[in-house]
């Protein structure tokens, strides 16, 4: 067995001091606008998305890892002989789990591993650290790949949204829901269950109200969550919504981290701008 090396894709929304403290390699998924695709993150921005989806009235399309960037970046590792670990979003939202492990199928590879978080943004990120933390320990890559599978389900991953539109735009909810939503100021909070977004609570008011209401409808599991780490992560939200956030998790004197980060493309256009939500581990 070869050193063991944590891989994940773009979706994860980890920080860029986080990916490079902790030796992660990150693939890039695809926005596709008007026909061309981008490399998330590397080619594209979450602001030029927005302003290409409000020009166009519509919501870029997303698609998987492709085989050049597997080619470019993971054959390499395989070259060298690491164990690779990969994780990626839910297969239940995107193909790039089995994109990856059909490359590895078809170089033969034995030493990949390819895990589906079941998750998104940085309910992907909790188990990439996680992992990346047990490689530098010293930990196989079936200890890995065991301990991040059997804690999958224990990710508490939810988001407040700002707007409809953009869930309309992919085909989440109806145009005319979306339009009466934003009239009425509804503001869904959408968790990730058994890999799969769906609406678990409605707030009606401004973001501000709808935001603490989502905070304290959180305390319960919160008062349970693993200490070493809490994330905000959010796509270009109201400076002073993500401070909120923040002084809420302060005054909880609970988390030894509390991380903020930014959702990357792929997560900006499904939810939009204006989208928050609070992510970690209960124990």
């Amino acid at each position: 067995m070869g050193k063991v090396r944590i891989v994940a894709d773009s979706t994860c929304d980890l920080s860029k001091e986080q990916i490079e403290n902790n030796g992660i390699l990150v693939l890039p998924l695809c926005i596709v606008m008007e026909g061309k695709s981008y490399y998330d993150g590397e080619e594209t921005t979450p602001e030029e998305i927005y302003a290409w989806a409000d020009k166009n009235k519509t919501t870029p399309g997303t698609a998987a890892v492709t085989f050049e960037i597997l080619e470019q970046r993971l054959a390499p590792l395989m070259d060298a002989g690491e164990d690779i670990v990969f994780l990626g979003i839910s297969e239940d939202m995107s193909m790039t789990c089995n994109v990856v492990r059909m490359f590895g199928e078809d170089r033969e590879y034995k030493r990949l591993f390819v895990v589906n978080s079941m998750n998104l943004s940085t309910g992907i990120g909790l188990q990439v650290l996680k992992a990346a933390e047990m490689a530098q320990a010293g930990a196989t890559a079936e200890e890995i790949v065991a301990e991040i599978e059997a804690a999958r389900d224990r990710v508490r991953a939810s988001f407040i949204v700002d707007t409809l539109t953009y869930l309309a735009r992919g085909g989440r909810c109806s145009a005319v829901a979306a339009f009466l939503g934003n009239a009425l100021k509804i503001h869904p909070m959408i968790a990730v269950k058994d890999g799969k977004m769906g609406v678990a609570k409605k707030y009606r008011g401004n973001m501000n109200s709808s935001l603490e209401r989502y905070m304290n409808d959180l305390r319960e599991d919160l008062a349970r969550a693993e200490r070493k780490r809490v994330f905000i992560t959010h796509s270009i939200c109201d400076r002073e919504l993500a401070e909120r956030a923040h002084r809420f998790l302060e005054e909880l004197d609970y988390f030894d981290e509390i991380c903020e980060t930014h959702a990357g493309g792929v997560i900006s256009s499904h939810c939009g701008p204006g989208t928050i939500g609070i992510l970690f581990y209960v124990q």
